[in-house]
């Protein structure tokens, strides 16, 4: 990626303080905030998109869009050989995000799979609770989410959305070439670059304050937030893993970086790595405001909507509690309080969660464990989708008026 020459005012003068979790956990990692270069990097990378992806949406968007937006579709379900005489900046783009790094070990990308399902609903409750949650507390991003119409969509759909690219990432096959996986994640980004170029095109954006939306620096934040942070907090709820096991999650996220857009500088080599880049993307970005109670005060009360087959009432109630539990142990009370939550609730579920998933930790090591509990968890996990919305929840589908 080229050197930026402007930083924009949102970045901070110095690192700041990062929230409670990122800090204890990278502090036991022995794991120290940014260099002064990589906290102006961080800030240059504010300014940087994802070039090959901006290139092919202005080309599909200047002449014939129905029928160049055709072909993507064609080449992202099947590949760019299935498109007869594909226009050279089509080729260009599918020929690289086809062809696969040299040091992709899919055998290690099928173990972090693995490992992500066999955390059931629990990661995912982690996924909302605390990764979602904490993202708020970023308020250079909710400025995006705000201008894309965020509140009006709803936080339910969004994170259900969310929450199916994610166990499309995590299927058995799903990020082979032209696996659920790959297409979901090329969507996402191909829907990023949308974003982008109808955010910049709005007389209300602010490049020189704001930067570029959904920017290298935020992408990365984004992504280990949404693929290490559940994987690191878990063993809060008695989830742990083997060495090993933290390793190929930190090889998944550095490939489903790469197919979203992500510079490679930006990527984690290892676990320990993919900390250190949620840390210091942390110093850079950790800055509330009042968007960060617009958009998470109303997560408090989604399970309040959420489906239950039998004693709705109740369970939407316990359900509340359960979450705002969650979201309280492991942000603590000063976030709860900046992001407008209730501070009340006790910290119950990861108390009495804890010795159900140490017990299937320990069945997950055993010969044939690890299998068994990913397909159970995969169960779990597809259940709370449902849970959460009746339908199908589409990729994309709170972003239509952008795809089009």
């Amino acid at each position: 990626m080229p050197a930026a020459t402007v930083i924009p005012g949102r970045h901070p003068a110095q690192p700041r303080p990062v929230p409670p979790g990122v800090g204890v956990f990278s502090a036991l990692l022995g794991l120290r905030g940014p260099t002064p270069e990589q906290f102006r990097r961080m800030g240059e990378a504010l300014m940087a998109g994802d070039e090959p992806m901006d290139r092919l949406v202005e080309w599909i968007h200047a002449v014939d869009t129905d029928v160049r937006r055709a072909q993507f579709e064609r080449a992202l379900a099947s590949g760019i050989d299935s498109v007869a005489d594909a226009p050279e900046p089509l080729r260009e783009f599918f020929e690289q995000v086809e062809t696969v790094p040299d040091w992709v070990d899919w055998d290690t990308l099928r173990t972090a799979a693995e490992v992500m399902r066999s955390g059931g609903e629990d990661g995912l409750y982690l996924a909302r609770d605390v990764s979602l949650l904490g993202g708020y507390m970023y308020a250079g991003f909710n400025q995006t989410l705000l201008r894309t119409g965020a509140l009006e969509k709803g936080s339910n759909r969004r994170f259900a959305e969310t929450t199916r690219w994610a166990l499309d990432v995590i299927a058995e096959g799903g990020l082979l070439p032209g696996g659920v996986g790959y297409r979901s994640t090329l969507r996402v980004r191909f829907i990023h670059s949308l974003v982008r170029r109808h955010l910049l095109a709005r007389p209300d954006w602010d490049t020189a304050e704001l930067g570029l939306p959904i920017n290298q620096t935020d992408m990365a934040s984004t992504l280990v937030g949404a693929l290490i942070a559940p994987s690191a907090s878990s063993v809060g709820l008695g989830l742990f893993f083997t060495p090993r096991e933290y390793e190929s999650v930190a090889h998944l996220t550095r490939y489903v970086g790469t197919l979203m857009g992500v510079t490679d500088e930006f990527l984690p080599r290892s676990f320990r790595d993919s900390v250190r880049v949620l840390l210091h993307t942390s110093c850079a970005l950790a800055t509330p405001d009042e968007t960060s109670r617009l958009l998470a005060a109303p997560i408090a009360d989604d399970p309040l909507t959420w489906n239950y087959p039998s004693l709705q009432v109740m369970r939407r109630r316990v359900a509340r509690s359960q979450h705002l539990s969650i979201a309280t142990a492991f942000l603590g009370r000063g976030a709860m309080r900046t992001l407008g939550l209730p501070t009340t609730v006790l910290p119950w579920y990861p108390v009495v969660r804890l010795p159900v998933n140490v017990c299937r930790s320990i069945r997950g090591m055993l010969p044939g464990g690890r299998a068994a509990a990913a397909a159970a968890g995969l169960r779990r996990q597809e259940m709370f989708i449902r849970t959460m919305v009746p339908d199908e929840a589409t990729i994309g589908h709170s972003a239509a008026a952008l795809t089009g």
